[in-house]
């Protein structure tokens, strides 16, 4: 019972020691919080000065107090922790606002991270607590230590010179405070303290896994096993040198410093020498035998910790070895790594593998397999004077730190041999199990807030360079610069009604005219197989102007056909993938024209095709059209001559006339809709009203025509700038299906997307340049502008779809899906499939109201039977 009663006491001792730490820590982060940055550098300040006047002090007292490693080293270690750091910090941003884009309208704000648990090995007791306290105050976090038992009275005398110093200097009373009792129960409950937000780990394998195993973000460190390679080609004395000197610092318990030395058989002997010479102990086979008696503790086959920091003389008396006194490092030469060569390992003391190979290879490979063996992530180090074997021993040896002609130990911690971050934790990435893979600062201890003011990306109008319009324009053939060898790309009714012949008159008046090609197989809704037999011609005969002359279907045939031609490497699956953005697709177009322009004469007036961006190809074995983009397919030539559309039958008239309709609504209220963009789309629907029903009753009205022509070029201009919405996405997904001509599936889908659109959005549309829904408020617009009926929203909206309904009825056109001969049961069949085509449908992007899959699927039950 009494036992019993010891340990419940015990636990709650530890319990009440880690809350009362924790608590304590969080009022001093309240405080902190405060601080400016002014105030927080003068407190590290004050720190940095303490610890250097005391820095020799800690140093004798680590020594003495551990028993390992050397005086001299320890006080360059707590210098380095001093002066180094705290000059790599010095003027580092760490409260309030760091940085600032006023270009990119956006702010960076430093906020600490919260309270810190602090782990602290033997291997340095003093300098551990200083580098970790001036980071961590530095960026205004608490801090609590747990110190190594066999180091606390050196833990705690520093930590509590460093916290005097920093609450004189105005830190908060418990800005720096550690364990007592550090036992295994009390560093768990700490690490684990619901008011602990971050651990540095830094010391044993076992630690450190417990710190990851926590719960909390931990940067943590890994056993650092390091090969150091000197290649054939290196300074074999400056080589030697470099390596002694960093593996007999601290008597070896930097944990970058060299483990395995691999050196090149041409030079083996040269370097052994150097190395005899300055002291090195080449160890005999039984000698080897027993050092690993001593050095490696055989049941589990690794490091004894006992002779960690032990001087190479004081393990060679430990081991029965008659190594001189001033030995300086034990080095055992090997065959192999692993379990079966027990010093391959992590030694941590003036222990050194050393293996001799016979070429490059064998040299990364024995690099690589020490690495692996307990020391991924670390440090590499090469002596060699070839860059190429530099690059090539950098790109294959996983670890963080790659150090060239740099003794390791003092390379890996930085900023005396290079310019890394100088520190005293080194992250081993997740090669080691660790959270980052740099040498591990202040830096790593703040939060970043990151302000972003609102922006519009900048918005492009494209048209094509030139536009030729009115009556006989066609003839500008006779003038337009370079064209010699012109491909044309037609449909039979185009040859039918002369228009071919029409273009070949103005073309063979010109005095560099060559030759020409006709391919006239273009159907209604193009296929990828039209496209690709087209290109194909092309590739044959090498035209340097494509002439696309024809209705909408042809224009977007003729520029498939162009890109196949120009790249037919070109991928039509991934042309045809979705995009927000064409700057930053996943895909990028390949650049045109770098065989042949591109003109486009309309002859009916509907699609626009001749000054947009935008090609529909159709997938005929999976009913599927795809609306390809980009502003590469842009035409570099224009001509609207309305000569060729007075013989379009009166059915084709009305169709693409709605679509021309269909085309200047969804623009003008589409997210990306734009001044630029608003008045030529309020002058094409008003040539739409007016004229459109003139060439629908009398093809011969000439004006009727030209205006119509113009109509339709216009609203193509301000779409391809402005885009569209969901009322193309569902005529092309039931265009697909049934076959349904596009300017009739629109006029279909017409009054009940203005009535969805009109209402108050399920899900909005995000674009930064729309910055509240204005759709219903847009269509109200259109109607007072042609005269409707709109002295509210909800009137302006409804005026405007009975005024489309009246237009589509003095077309004489069908506004249900089962006016067009579809049965309710194949239509319900495909309702799904099609909802899901028109959703993936790029111009589903930039519809007002970002429409739900339900949502489209009433849309489209709605059209069957109209309003």
């Amino acid at each position: 019972m009494a036992v019993d009663e010891k340990v419940l006491k015990q636990k709650q001792y530890v319990g009440e020691m880690v809350e009362s730490l924790a608590a304590k820590g969080e009022v001093a982060l309240r405080e902190f919080r405060r601080l400016d940055q002014v105030s927080v550098d003068e407190i590290v300040r004050e720190m940095a000065l303490v610890a250097l006047e005391n820095h020799t002090l800690l140093a004798k007292m680590a020594f003495e107090e551990t028993e390992r490693g050397i005086y001299e080293d320890k006080v360059s270690k707590n210098m380095f922790a001093t002066e180094m750091i705290y000059n790599s910090i010095r003027d580092l941003k760490t409260v309030g606002v760091i940085s600032e884009n006023e270009h990119e309208g956006t702010c960076e704000i430093a906020e600490p991270v919260g309270v810190i648990a602090g782990l602290v090995p033997v291997t340095n007791p003093s300098s551990t607590v200083i580098f970790k306290s001036l980071i961590s105050l530095k960026t205004r976090n608490p801090i609590i230590f747990s110190f190594h038992p066999v180091s606390q009275n050196t833990g705690k005398l520093t930590a509590k010179l460093l916290r005097d110093a920093a609450i004189k200097a105005g830190a908060p009373e418990n800005c720096i405070q550690w364990l007592e009792t550090p036992t295994l129960e009390a560093i768990n409950l700490l690490m684990k303290h619901p008011k602990v937000s971050l651990i540095l780990a830094t010391g044993g394998s076992t630690m450190v896994k417990a710190a990851y195993s926590s719960g909390k973000p931990a940067i943590g460190v890994g056993p650092g096993n390091v090969p150091c390679y000197i290649e054939k080609s290196a300074d074999t004395k400056r080589a030697v040198n470099d390596l002694i000197l960093s593996k007999t610092y601290d008597n070896g318990m930097i944990c970058a410093s060299e483990q395995a030395v691999i050196i090149d058989q041409e030079i083996y002997d040269d370097v052994k020498n150097e190395m005899l010479a300055n002291n090195c102990y080449f160890l005999n086979k039984e000698e080897k035998q027993l050092l690993e008696k001593v050095a490696i503790k055989e049941e589990i086959g690794s490091l004894n910790p006992m002779i960690v920091g032990l001087s190479a003389g004081k393990i060679a008396r430990m081991a029965g070895i008659g190594a001189p006194e001033d030995t300086k490092v034990l080095v055992a030469e090997l065959q192999g790594v692993g379990p079966n060569e027990p010093l391959s390992c992590e030694k941590l003391s003036p222990i050194l593998a050393c293996y001799k190979v016979s070429s490059l290879k064998e040299g990364l490979t024995i690099a690589e397999e020490t690495l692996e063996y307990s020391g991924l992530g670390h440090t590499a180090s090469i002596h060699t004077e070839n860059q190429a074997i530099v690059e090539m021993f950098a790109m294959r040896m996983r670890a963080g730190r790659i150090l060239v002609n740099t003794p390791s130990a003092q390379g890996a911690t930085g900023n005396v041999y290079n310019d890394f971050l100088p520190t005293l934790t080194l992250g081993c990435g997740t090669y080691g199990g660790n959270s980052v893979s740099q040498n591990v600062g202040a830096a790593n201890l703040i939060n970043i807030k990151k302000v972003a003011i609102r922006k519009s990306n900048p918005q492009v109008l494209r048209t094509p360079p030139q536009i030729y319009y009115k009556k006989n324009s066609i003839q500008a053939l006779e003038t337009i610069p370079n064209l010699s060898r012109v491909f044309i790309v037609t449909s039979p009714s185009s040859i039918k009604n002369g228009y071919v012949e029409k273009v070949l008159h103005y073309l063979k008046k010109r005095p560099d005219f060559v030759r020409y090609d006709v391919f006239s197989e273009v159907e209604p809704d193009p296929s990828i197989e039209t496209v690709m037999r087209g290109a194909e011609q092309m590739s044959q005969v090498q035209p340097d102007v494509i002439l696309a002359l024809g209705g909408g279907s042809v224009l977007d045939a003729a520029k498939g056909m162009w890109l196949f031609y120009e790249h037919p490497e070109a991928d039509f699956h991934k042309l045809k993938q979705k995009f927000m953005n064409p700057r930053k697709r996943v895909f990028q177009f390949p650049k045109l024209r770098e065989k042949a322009k591109f003109i486009a004469i309309p002859t009916t007036s509907g699609t626009g095709s001749e000054v947009t961006s935008f090609a529909v190809i159709s997938d005929k074995q999976n009913n599927i059209k795809y609306p390809i983009s980009d502003p590469e397919l842009l035409p570099d030539i224009a001509i609207i001559d309305p000569q060729f559309t007075m013989s379009v039958p009166k059915h084709i008239t009305a169709d693409t006339g709605m679509d021309v309709l269909t085309h200047a609504l969804e623009a003008y209220v589409s997210v990306v809709a734009n001044e630029f963009s608003d008045g030529p789309i309020i002058k094409a629907i008003q040539l739409v009203f007016e004229y459109l029903p003139k060439a629908y009753h009398n093809g011969q009205d000439e004006v009727a025509r030209e205006k119509m022509h113009y109509a339709s070029t216009i609203a193509g201009m301000s779409f391809n700038n402005a885009f569209l919405g969901i009322n193309h996405s569902l005529a092309h997904a039931l265009g697909s299906e049934f076959n349904i001509p596009h300017g009739r599936a629109n006029a279909i889908f017409l009054p009940h997307v203005i009535t969805f659109n009109a209402k108050k959005p399920t899900k909005f549309t995000p674009f930064a340049g729309y910055e509240h829904y204005i759709a219903d408020k847009r269509y109200a617009e259109l109607a007072r502008m042609l005269g409707l009926p709109a002295k509210t929203t909800e009137e302006g909206v409804e005026s405007l779809i009975q005024a489309i309904v009246h237009l589509a009825n003095q077309l004489e056109m069908p506004l249900t899906v089962k006016d067009c001969g579809i049965t309710k049961v194949d239509y319900d069949n495909k309702m799904n499939i099609m909802a899901d085509h028109a959703y993936n449908d790029p111009d589903t992007n930039v519809n007002p109201r970002r429409p739900l899959m339900n949502e489209l699927v009433d849309i489209l039950r709605m059209a069957y039977s109209g309003i």
